[in-house]
């Protein structure tokens, strides 16, 4: 059973419909507006498994929400043939009408981020504040070749999955692969084999929206924070997002790749919640 201090996966999971798709999430904690966080695109991912960190101090302070997007973890396997950021940011919002949330903060990495990028954009008056780690939606990039060595981790896995690839995948996702346990290996390739999640994803579109354009129209204050080190999404698409939102700021962490709610957890909780509470 995945466990982290007293919570645990199973304790904590939880299903809502939000529209036609049914969700699942991890939920703990009490306070209002919650904190909903939201995992990347990569095989296997899963709310739990790319913020079960950071659950335990968000959930301290606040009522706290790891979703499963459509397609992953124990969510519905729909088909997506329409662009992924925007189904994404209208089944989340549906999702919030289900829950009765009026509003919440969004804590978002790779596509996660995207997802709360265009919830900003096309959902303004149900966001209270918008954290944004290594997010997608971007464009390309000034200075790196895309797509990036991650990116092509993540193609080269789903024409054809194997518990190598998921190990090397994940230690590009890290700057110190040291952090990578054999648990978290496991639970993400496992989650990668379901049948109805792969055949959903080969009758589904795979366009990611460039949401350079909207993003001056972003009204929530903005945390954007980067890893240095990031294989993914690369630094200076994390300067496009600051560059365009209007009330935004830049953290950096060094010795950080794609993740840095995992390999900077103590640090990236502290900033997060000081920043959503002042």
């Amino acid at each position: 059973m995945a466990t982290i201090g007293e919570l645990t996966e199973a304790k904590t999971s939880r299903y809502v419909q939000a529209g036609q798709i049914k969700l699942h999430y991890n939920q703990a904690g009490e306070g209002d507006p919650p904190i909903i966080c939201l995992h990347g695109g990569g095989p296997g991912a899963t709310g739990w498994s790319n913020f079960n960190r950071n659950l335990p101090a968000f959930s301290s302070r606040f009522r706290t929400i790891l979703v499963d997007l459509p397609q992953y973890g124990k969510s519905d396997p729909v088909a997506i043939n329409e662009p992924r950021l925007a189904y994404n940011a209208r089944v989340l919002r549906d999702m919030l009408d289900a829950l009765g949330i009026s509003r919440a903060t969004l804590v978002g990495n790779s596509m996660g981020g995207g997802s709360a990028t265009k919830f900003a954009v096309d959902y303004p008056d149900r966001l209270h504040r918008l954290v944004l780690m290594g997010s997608s939606g971007h464009g390309e990039s000034l200075f790196t070749p895309v797509p990036t060595e991650g990116i092509k981790l993540i193609q080269d896995y789903f024409r054809g999955p194997s518990k190598e690839k998921m190990q090397k995948l994940i230690e590009t996702l890290v700057y110190d692969s040291s952090s990578v346990t054999e648990e978290l290996v496991e639970e993400r390739y496992q989650a990668s084999l379901n049948p109805a999640h792969r055949e959903a994803r080969a009758k589904s579109s795979q366009r990611m929206e460039d949401l350079t354009p909207e993003l001056p129209k972003i009204k929530a204050r903005t945390l954007l924070i980067w890893g240095r080190d990031d294989r993914f999404v690369p630094l200076d698409s994390g300067l496009s997002f600051l560059r365009k939102i209007p009330d935004s700021m830049f953290v950096v962490f060094s010795r950080c790749g794609h993740w840095a709610q995992y390999e900077h957890a103590d640090e990236f909780n502290r900033l997060v919640l000081d920043f959503v509470t002042h």
